[in-house]
């Protein structure tokens, strides 16, 4: 049986939302939300920062915390870190949650655990198709990444700009033409191919999207797809957070 281990990296440093993981949402803190989601699932979950208020509260509610370095350029450099701390070898896989996304589903988890199923996948991801009613507006907002998806649900390309081009269709005909997939940003890596992509360069195709997946797909490795057919609602900036305040009144969450 395949051990999981959930890492949710949380910075209190943030450009445009300083403090974030410690923010209340709902009468508790953002970070909290996100663990009791993925505790729901996961066994062994583990909030990785740098900032002692953040790892001080986790501890208060009864997470588990681990220090990590303040240097780190990504999410996933610090996953390595805390999991090398753990003891790399407990785990098969690990699964790196966004410390800002309270509202992450069970069955996400789920899907996303399940593309370990098959064996030859190195790395998993989420997508969810666009609506055929999608306006070509929303299609076209480069801050939501699309992506190609092969037969055998591997991703071919990652990319800001909408793909594939559809020629001889009226560009806001786009949505209803074809299923479009807009990535949704949670990962999952064999332990060894987490520690791998540590290791490698920024890639061309990385720099000129901005997109870091597109340095594992430059390198090779194999990328496998689950769909989901909810939207995650991420928190970004303080009027996020005056959303998601709304999201849980409308929803009846406790």
């Amino acid at each position: 049986m395949m051990k999981f281990a959930a890492i949710i990296p949380a910075r209190y440093a943030s450009t445009r939302f300083p403090g974030k993981p410690l923010a209340m949402l709902g009468g508790k803190p953002i970070i909290q939300r996100v663990f009791e989601r993925v505790s729901s699932v996961v066994s062994n979950v583990y909030v990785a920062t740098d900032d002692e208020r953040i790892y001080n509260t986790v501890e208060q509610f009864g997470g588990n915390a681990i220090m990590t370095r303040t240097d780190h350029k990504s999410g996933t450099d610090r996953c390595w870190e805390a999991v090398s701390k753990l003891g790399a070898d407990r785990f098969d896989v690990v699964i790196n949650v966004q410390g800002d996304e309270p509202f992450i589903l069970p069955d996400q988890i789920e899907a996303i655990q399940q593309c370990f199923c098959n064996p030859q996948t190195q790395i998993a991801t989420l997508v969810m198709p666009f609506a055929a009613d999608t306006p070509i507006e929303a299609l076209d907002n480069p801050n939501s990444p699309k992506v190609v998806i092969g037969t055998d649900m591997q991703a071919l390309y990652f990319s800001r700009s909408v793909i594939p081009y559809l020629r001889n269709v009226d560009r806001k005909d786009w949505p209803a033409t074809h299923t479009f997939y807009k990535h949704i940003g949670i990962y999952a890596y064999r332990t060894e191919v987490l520690h791998q992509i540590t290791t490698l360069a920024p890639s061309e195709l990385e720099k000129a999207e901005s997109l870091e997946q597109l340095r594992w797909l430059e390198n090779n490795l194999r990328i496998q797809v689950g769909i989901t057919h909810q939207e995650t609602i991420g928190i970004d900036t303080p009027q996020d957070l005056e959303k998601a305040e709304q999201f849980l009144k409308t929803n009846q969450e406790k």
